[in-house]
């Protein structure tokens, strides 16, 4: 950074000259260093994979939580500092349930999302707090069809047919520019995604180490199990 430019990263409020917001670069920064995490939208569904790989052989591998149920047909997996997850999930899980209680529908995801992208512009807009430092990938079934969301620390959403955050985002992006296709069968996308996952953390893939999150349109989101992901990492 420029030492003319350095009054401006104090301030969660403060714009640079030239139109930045320093605070909410540096949160994506944090994103930038955080778990390699995948969504890719398949013929009726959309997919979530995460890299779940334990720093410590003495770390409880199901105390780990990467993938997270927002309501029965949404799910998200994050990427960046993991507490601040932690609260825009929790944020996520109560507008969920404020909505159905109010009209007895399940909320649909492009308005969930916005909802949660809301919460974290207002991180941005005031003194005395700072952004999130976490990112999301939101992945829903309702009544306009399936949906893959990416969040962004100043608040912005983008939809997406497939994308990536996290550490391996270059990598992974890379491969599915490549190779994704439109309306890609189950097993075609679930086999792209996984060799995108082993191609940026450049380790063979073990069931333990990988999290998989699946919503189809009509079923509710839910997690595969080992016995699943041994399967499909014996394809590859």
């Amino acid at each position: 950074m420029q030492p003319g430019q350095m009054a401006y990263d104090r301030g969660i409020t403060v714009f640079s000259p030239d139109g930045r917001l320093f605070q909410v670069e540096y949160a994506r920064e944090a994103v930038k260093r955080g778990t390699t995490t995948i969504g890719i939208k398949f013929k009726d569904g959309v997919m979530l994979i995460v890299d779940k790989r334990v720093s410590s052989r003495l770390v409880e591998p199901e105390s780990i939580e990467k993938i997270y149920d927002i309501d029965d047909y949404i799910g998200c997996a994050t990427s960046g500092l993991v507490a601040d997850a932690r609260i825009l999930v929790d944020q996520a899980r109560k507008e969920a349930q404020v909505h159905r209680v109010n009209y007895g529908e399940n909320m649909a995801v492009e308005m969930l999302t916005k909802k949660v992208c809301d919460y974290e512009q207002n991180y941005t807009q005031y003194g005395g707090v700072r952004p999130f430092g976490v990112a999301l990938l939101i992945a829903g079934s309702d009544d306009l069809g399936t949906h893959l969301f990416e969040t962004d620390p100043s608040g912005a959403l983008v939809a997406y047919k497939a994308s990536c955050i996290g550490i391996g985002r270059a990598t992974v992006m890379e491969k599915l520019e490549k190779e994704y296709k439109d309306d890609m069968s189950y097993d075609t996308a679930l086999k792209l995604g996984l060799n995108a996952m082993a191609a940026a953390i450049e380790e063979k893939l073990v069931p333990a180490s990988i999290e998989v999150g699946l919503v189809r349109k009509d079923e509710k989101f839910r997690r595969l199990d080992e016995n699943e992901k041994a399967k499909v990492i014996a394809k590859l």
